[in-house]
C-alpha cells in the first residue's frame, strides 16, 4: 500500500469511526461537546477549567458554557480550584460519572458491534494494527501534547 493511499485511508477510518460513534453517543442526551468533556473528565478526574479546554481542543468559551450546562444537570460540580485561587476546578457528580459509564458502555457496545463483522483473522490482524498506531501516537508530540505524560507523579499537563 503506497503511503499516500495509506494516508488517506487512516484519515477516512478515524472520521468516518468519529462521526458513527457521535451518532451513537447521542443516545446519552447529550450534546458532542458535553460528550466530549464527560469523557475527558471520567478519564483524567476533576480538572481545572482552562486545562479541560486545553485537552479537548476547545476554546475557553466553548467550555465555561458546556460546563455551566452540565453544572446545571447535575453532572459536574465547579468549585474554586484549591491549587490556584484564579482557576475553577470541575469534577463529575455520581451522577456524572453515571452518565460516563453508561456513555462509555453505550460506544463500548458500537466499537464491539463493529469489530464483531470482522472475521478473527481480521479482528486480530485490526488489533495489532491498531497497537502499533497507538505505539506511534503515543510518541507523536501533537498527540500527547496537552496530556500528562503516563508516569507522571503529579497531574501537571505538558502544555
Amino acid at each position: 500500500m503506497s503511503q499516500s493511499l495509506s494516508v488517506e485511508l487512516l484519515r477516512e477510518v478515524t472520521r468516518m469511526y468519529t462521526r458513527a460513534q457521535r451518532v451513537v453517543a447521542d443516545c446519552c442526551r447529550t450534546t458532542n461537546t458535553q460528550c466530549h468533556l464527560l469523557t475527558e473528565l471520567g478519564r483524567s478526574g476533576p480538572l481545572p477549567l482552562s486545562e479541560l479546554g486545553v485537552r479537548v481542543s476547545l476554546e475557553k468559551s466553548w467550555v465555561s458554557r458546556a460546563v455551566e450546562a452540565m453544572v446545571a444537570r447535575g453532572w459536574v460540580t465547579k468549585e474554586p480550584n484549591p491549587s490556584d485561587a484564579r482557576s475553577w476546578l470541575v469534577t463529575l457528580t455520581a451522577d456524572g460519572e453515571r452518565t460516563v459509564h453508561e456513555l462509555n458502555a453505550t460506544l463500548d457496545r458500537h466499537a464491539e458491534a463493529l469489530m464483531a463483522k470482522l472475521s478473527e483473522r481480521d479482528r486480530t490482524a485490526v488489533e495489532k494494527s491498531l497497537q502499533i498506531l497507538m505505539k506511534a501516537l503515543r510518541e507523536d508530540d501533537a498527540a500527547m501534547c496537552c496530556l500528562p505524560p503516563p508516569d507522571a507523579k503529579d497531574d501537571k499537563s505538558c502544555c
